[in-house]
C-alpha cells in the first residue's frame, strides 16, 4: 500500500466556529462566504495567475474536526432522516477512511496584499480553520454533467422553515452586521430556514432552546410552532 503525506496551502476563515449548522453541501447559502489564505511557499501572487477567468473554484481540504481513524463502513445519511444505513463511499459522510472533503464555491475575488494571497469564497461549507490542500478551476464543459443520476439526493432540499426574529435579536442582527460586514440577518434565516437540528429531532417543538457560535456571537433560537423557528437573540462572546 502506498501512503502519501499532503501539504496544507493554506487555511478557511469562516463565520461557522462549530460543526453544528454547518450546511451539509456548499451552495445552499448563497449568503454564505469565507477566506482562503495561503501560506508559504504558496502565497505567491504567480500561483494563481490566469484563475481571476474562472467564476467557480474546486476546495480539496480536511476534515480536520473529525477524530481520525473513528470511521465505519456504513452510515446513516441526514437526507434519509437518519434511519437508513447506506455504505459511506455513497455518501458524503465526514468520517471516512480518509477525512477529505470536496466542495464547488464561488470565486468572488483574489485579493493580493503585500505578497500575500487570499480568495474570497462563497456559497461555502467549510468550518473556521479548514486546512485545505488544493484548488481546482470549476470548468463546466467537464464538471456539468445536466444528465447524472444521484440516487437517494435527486433534489436540492427545500427551504421549510420561516424566521422570525425577536425584537431584541433583530436589533442585534443590525450590530452585528456592523461589526463583521455581512448581512448577519440574510445569513441566519437562509441557515435556519434549512432546520439544521439532526433528523431525529426535526418536528419537534417546545422551549428548548438551541445555540451555535457564529463570528463573535452565540446565536440562540428555538422552535414554538409548526413551521415557525424564532430567533433569540445574538450574545456577543466574551474572550
Amino acid at each position: 500500500m502506498n501512503n502519501f503525506t499532503f501539504s496544507t496551502i493554506g487555511y478557511i476563515s469562516s463565520c461557522f466556529k462549530e460543526k453544528f449548522t454547518i450546511p451539509r453541501q456548499p451552495r445552499l447559502l448563497p449568503s454564505i462566504s469565507a477566506e482562503l489564505v495561503l501560506e508559504e511557499p504558496y502565497s505567491v501572487p504567480e500561483i494563481v495567475r490566469g484563475l481571476e477567468g474562472f467564476s467557480h473554484v474546486w476546495i480539496i481540504f480536511a476534515f480536520h474536526a473529525v477524530p481520525l481513524g473513528e470511521w465505519k463502513p456504513t452510515v446513516r445519511p441526514p437526507r434519509l432522516g437518519g434511519n437508513k444505513r447506506l455504505g459511506v463511499f455513497a455518501t458524503r459522510s465526514t468520517h471516512r477512511p480518509n477525512p477529505v472533503g470536496l466542495s464547488v464555491v464561488d470565486l468572488l475575488d483574489i485579493q493580493i496584499e503585500s505578497g500575500k494571497v487570499k480568495l474570497i469564497l462563497g456559497a461555502c461549507d467549510f468550518l473556521d480553520g479548514t486546512p485545505v490542500f488544493d484548488i481546482k478551476p470549476y470548468i463546466p464543459y467537464v464538471d456539468s454533467i445536466p444528465d447524472a443520476r444521484s440516487g437517494y439526493a435527486e433534489n436540492k432540499p427545500e427551504r421549510l422553515l420561516s424566521v422570525a426574529f425577536s425584537d431584541k435579536a433583530n436589533q442585534q442582527s443590525t450590530e452585528a452586521s456592523a461589526r463583521v460586514s455581512k448581512d448577519v440577518k440574510l445569513l441566519i434565516t437562509e441557515l435556519l430556514s434549512l432546520d439544521p437540528r439532526p433528523a431525529y429531532q426535526s418536528g419537534e417543538l417546545g422551549e428548548r432552546v438551541y445555540a451555535t457560535h457564529l463570528y463573535d456571537f452565540d446565536l440562540r433560537w428555538r422552535y414554538l410552532e409548526e413551521g415557525v423557528v424564532e430567533v433569540i437573540d445574538l450574545k456577543i462572546r466574551e474572550e
